[in-house]
């Protein structure tokens, strides 16, 4: 079939359907039997149909297009996601548009408001500091999927991790060790999931009767950069720990290289437990304990979203509970 165009009443006619019912199996909008989908799935394959997307949309009404705001597309956290996002859009024959908010809404609100200049036919919002209001007035235009928050509205779907139960677990784990004097290096303030895991924080120690010092809670922004300059503040007002818990992966990297510089082994002389479970978390020297955070599933699930209340249906997603990844960098605190 090389030298011919393969069109979709061909690709009916072998398959014994008829041209509608392939064209809604194509947009997703058709609910058939497995045999019908298996007969449409075969006629494809051994006719060599390319659908054209411009032209399914155009019928469709729609674009075939999903407005991706991220806040770092270069993030290793954010990557993982959008890697997810892609791969359950391109299935399903969508284009995913990213953008890049740069942690500010005003830079956010403009995202949005490009992408939906492009007609896309839905959004996924990375969590970021677009206010709630603003969220559910897209979500009145397309169906929108937003990560990091609660949140509920119609054509709204919302995937929070449970960070708190997260930092109770980490914290745990070095209380467990022996550690009473833990420092909190914290994400940033305006971030709901950075508030949630020092409430978890605060938890487990409360929980293991260790009073809370302000002292050894120091401000992050869920960088390497932010990590070491929070390690270095520590350092220079000369307090006394043995343990780090990192609001995320990131930050325990560059608190780890700040220790480092000042002649500090982990876990030798401090033990150090991160947030996210990032790929090099495995790689970094010594292997960072850390809590899994399933980010390329939320990313998954977030396309999913989308897609089914595209279909009409009900959105779905639940993100499976936190998991402690004990690794190199935690030990027992010697007497």
């Amino acid at each position: 079939m090389t030298d011919t165009t393969v069109t979709l009443q061909m690709v009916a006619d072998a398959a014994g359907v008829s041209s509608s019912t392939v064209s809604r199996i194509l947009n997703g909008s058709a609910k058939v039997s497995p045999g019908k989908q298996e007969a449409v799935d075969a006629a494809i394959a051994e006719l060599g149909f390319m659908p054209n997307p411009v032209a399914r949309g155009l019928a469709g009404g729609r674009t075939l297009s999903i407005g991706v705001v991220t806040q770092a597309i270069d993030s290793p956290f954010y990557g993982e996601g959008l890697r997810g996002i892609e791969a359950v859009l391109g299935a399903a024959g969508y284009m995913p548009l990213f953008a890049s908010g740069h942690w500010t809404a005003a830079d956010e609100k403009k995202c949005v408001d490009l992408l939906l200049s492009r007609r896309v036919d839905g959004m996924i919002v990375f969590t970021g500091r677009l206010p709630d209001e603003t969220l559910m007035q897209v979500a009145r235009r397309v169906p929108t999927v937003v990560t990091g928050r609660q949140l509920s509205g119609p054509g709204l779907l919302s995937l929070n991790f449970a960070n708190v139960e997260g930092a109770l677990m980490a914290t745990r784990h070095l209380i467990e060790l022996g550690h009473r004097r833990i420092v909190h290096i914290l994400g940033p303030r305006e971030h709901a999931d950075s508030r949630e895991r020092k409430e978890g924080y605060r938890r487990a120690l409360k929980e293991a009767g260790i009073a809370y010092d302000a002292s050894l809670v120091v401000q992050g922004d869920y960088s390497e950069a932010g990590g070491l300059k929070a390690v270095s503040h520590l350092m220079e007002s000369r307090k006394d720990f043995t343990a780090i818990f990192a609001a995320n992966d990131q930050t325990a990297y560059g608190a780890a290289l700040g220790l480092y510089r000042r002649g500090l082994r982990i876990p030798e002389d401090v033990a150090m437990v991160g947030f996210d479970d990032l790929s090099g978390s495995q790689y970094s020297i010594p292997p960072l304990t850390t809590i899994r955070q399933p980010v390329y599933q939320l990313g998954e699930l977030g396309a999913q979203a989308v897609l089914a209340m595209l279909r009409g249906e009900a959105p779905q997603g639940e993100l499976p509970p936190p998991v402690l990844v004990t690794r190199e960098s935690t030990r027992r605190l010697l007497p």
